[in-house]
């Protein structure tokens, strides 16, 4: 079992930025990627960005050259490095890991952009 705690969260203006962080516990090492979906009110839950344990990365096409995925020193936490926020960037964010036979999610992070 592997346990995704989000944070970083919040309310922030047009052309801002936030980082949104997940730590992993339990059997983190049994996990192969981690990545950040979103889903905004009426919408389908979309993959913004994942990471693979070897570093190899996919973006959303609506948030490259905005938002960075990282993986820290320790494996079991990734980063979401979000820039240039605009208000169509506004949705639920939730962590996800992938290990060989499941997909665990966070609880979600609330992020809203707005004046």
């Amino acid at each position: 079992q592997v346990q995704l705690v989000e944070s970083g969260g919040g309310l922030v203006q047009p052309g801002g930025s936030l980082r949104l962080s997940c730590a992993a516990s339990g059997s983190f090492f049994e996990i192969r990627a981690m990545g950040w979906y979103r889903q905004a009110p009426g919408k389908q839950r979309e993959l913004v960005a994942s990471i693979t344990d070897e570093d190899s990365t996919v973006y959303a096409d609506s948030v490259k050259g905005r938002f960075t995925i990282s993986r820290g020193n320790v494996k079991s936490t990734v980063y979401l490095q979000m820039n240039s926020l605009t208000p169509e960037d506004t949705a639920v964010y939730y962590c996800n890991a992938e290990t060989r036979f499941n997909y665990y999610w966070g609880q979600g992070t609330q992020v809203t952009v707005s004046s």
